[in-house]
């Protein structure tokens, strides 16, 4: 799933190559793709990108006084194309869900992999009318989110880690891979309770989470969208990686799966050395 870095580098490449351009169409070929329809996607034909904005995992598509908002979901993506093919799409089973195609013949395709769709398109007049946007907890690398912020955050969360800090609600734009990697580079357990933190504690795991993301952020500035996936991949260091060796002390990386997702931690770094219980493995074990 693209997360803050990846969504931000997106940012950063579409207004390099959309700001000043302007839109001949937006085409839903996936019609569950759009939420909304008053205004409607033709409504964004004849006007020209203003600016691109990031709302945690969100783009924001700025035209005039209208705007194009995107959720990439798990599995959706965004190719652009200096040279879109002349013949309109159309509807059917592959993964493309939404073509805007600007005036000069370049543009970009929305795609989504898999089964589970989860991609969203919304073209409203203020991004605060996307509940998700509307939802929001402040940007971990916003001026908003001090470290006395965060600790004050993690007060009132008798949580685990992990679900706080996934939590788009609490903390916009971390999902399950920058977790796992902040977690990683604080020495913690996902499993830590937020509020039992001591400050000391608070204050090492705000600077693991802005060191972690703005770092990704530094690795994906400048790469085409179409290697962000890749680079986004390379750069982890525990998440995806089961099995192989901690970077930092050479221990075993180890999973805990769930229903639809799974962490990754390394239990030398993390949990004094204890093996975490998988609660699927668990279950099975009955």
């Amino acid at each position: 799933m693209p997360e803050l870095p990846e969504v931000e580098a997106l940012r950063e490449f579409l207004t390099g190559h959309l700001v000043g351009r302007e839109v001949a169409r937006a085409l839903p070929v996936a019609f569950h793709v759009m939420k909304t329809y008053d205004p409607p996607l033709t409504a964004l034909e004849g006007r020209t990108v203003t600016a691109v904005d990031r709302h945690g995992k969100f783009l924001d598509i700025g035209l005039g006084e209208l705007r194009l908002v995107v959720h990439l979901a798990r599995a959706g993506w965004l190719r652009w194309q200096d040279s879109l093919p002349a013949a309109p799409p159309r509807p059917g089973k592959g993964p493309l869900a939404l073509r805007v195609a600007l005036t000069d013949g370049a543009g970009f395709d929305l795609t989504e992999a898999g089964t589970q769709k989860g991609l969203a398109v919304y073209c409203v007049r203020d991004p605060a009318e996307v509940p998700g946007v509307a939802r929001l907890g402040p940007d971990p690398l916003g001026p908003g989110c001090t470290a006395d912020a965060f600790t004050a955050l993690l007060r009132g969360e008798n949580r685990q880690l992990k679900g706080v800090l996934r939590d788009q609600t609490l903390l916009a734009g971390i999902g399950n891979a920058y977790s796992d990697e902040i977690l990683h580079a604080a020495r913690m357990s996902p499993y830590r309770i937020a509020a039992r933190l001591t400050d000391e504690e608070a204050a090492a795991l705000y600077t693991a989470m802005t060191r972690t993301l703005r770092e990704a952020v530094e690795r994906s500035r400048g790469i085409a969208a179409g290697r962000l996936k890749a680079e986004k991949k390379s750069g982890l260091r525990v998440h995806g990686r089961a099995g192989e060796p901690c970077p930092v002390c050479g221990d075993t990386i180890r999973e805990v799966s769930f229903r639809d997702s799974a962490l990754q931690y390394c239990p030398t770094c993390q949990t004094g050395g204890k093996p975490l219980a998988d609660r699927r493995l668990s279950r099975l074990l009955k």
